[in-house]
């Protein structure tokens, strides 16, 4: 087992704020960002499969000692790789295994792994089983409220009871239902409407599960009403395009009494992390496009936004980029 897993999940994860997994956005410069502004909010992965792991070339696993709390989210659906998975995850140090039951590509679909998966709740909990015999760490389960034309309440708590009684006690229910067939996965994150509800009835009828919704929340004073109601709340889009959002997490929704950082403060903190790539090799524009949104809402925001897209991905750009578009701003 790797010295780095010293596990910060000794003590129970704090569920109260998560970013959502999202393919492209949420990789480890975008992560490593994130914990700058927030010490508390739960971290995932963007979405690994298990194939990938097993036969992959690359380490799909890597990230930053700094990102804990960190959860891996997995795709798949054969409960051996599976179990192969969870084992490297645990050995890696990770936090947390998620199990994702809500993404609804053709590309998945054809995997049989994703929000297809809803329907077949046995060989999810086989999954869950076959993770937990490896994993000492928390595995859980991201879900949908229903897929095409199963989207009944009971559909949904059959799912979940099926699921519980192999031993997950924890679910992220995005709030709305799958269309398998006819939706774009972006057009299956806006379409479909919300049922903030039927997750709060979840809650109610099955309070010792910890429950945390997702789906379409933009902004701290919604969290708070969510989390009258439920465990946790993971926040996708908002928390990407305007980052900023997570500079307040642990004051206003976690209890900490600490400063706010400001937008400067966590850009210099971000400055040593971008050095560090670019002498590893790596290229600004890697980093710097989970950056555009940094200064949302701020007066000169667009030239920002501009300047780093215009100049990031040139052959050679390295920190003056950055320090020229935060000058354009208030020249």
């Amino acid at each position: 087992m790797s010295s780095q897993n010293t596990k910060s999940s000794v003590k129970p994860l704090n569920r109260t704020f998560s970013i959502a997994p999202m393919l492209d956005w949420t990789d480890r410069h975008y992560r490593y960002l994130a914990r700058l502004m927030s010490a508390e909010l739960l971290l995932y992965t963007e979405m690994v499969t298990t194939g990938a792991i097993i036969h992959g070339k690359g380490d799909y696993l890597a990230y930053n000692e700094e990102e804990h709390p960190l959860a891996l989210q997995l795709g798949g659906s054969n409960p051996h790789d599976l179990a192969i998975c969870a084992k490297q995850a645990v050995e890696r140090g990770y936090d947390e295994i998620n199990l994702n039951v809500g993404c609804p590509s053709d590309r998945v679909q054809s995997g049989r792994f994703g929000a297809c998966l809803m329907a077949e709740p046995s060989l999810v909990a086989e999954c869950v089983t076959a993770m937990r015999a490896v994993a000492d760490i928390p595995v859980t389960v991201k879900t949908r409220i229903g897929i095409d034309e199963q989207d009944s309440y009971e559909f949904l708590t059959e799912f979940v009871e099926t699921v519980r009684d192999a031993g997950c006690d924890t679910f992220i229910v995005h709030a709305r239902k799958a269309w398998l067939q006819g939706l774009s996965p972006k057009e299956n994150r806006e379409i479909p409407p919300l049922d903030y509800d039927r997750v709060y009835q979840l809650k109610r009828d099955y309070p010792d599960l910890s429950i945390s919704i997702n789906g379409g929340v933009k902004s701290l004073e919604e969290c708070k009403a969510h989390l009258v109601k439920l465990d946790g709340v993971m926040v996708g889009r908002e928390a990407y395009q305007n980052p900023y959002i997570l500079a307040k997490v642990d004051q206003q929704l976690c209890g900490l009494d600490k400063p706010v950082l400001s937008r400067d403060a966590v850009l210099e903190k971000f400055i040593p992390y971008i050095e560090k790539h670019l002498q590893a090799g790596g290229r600004l524009n890697h980093i710097t496009r989970h950056m555009t949104g940094l200064f949302q809402g701020e007066v000169g925001s667009r030239i920002w936004r501009r300047y780093i897209s215009e100049n990031a991905h040139k052959p050679g750009s390295g920190i003056e980029v950055i320090e020229q578009a935060r000058k354009n701003m208030t020249s």
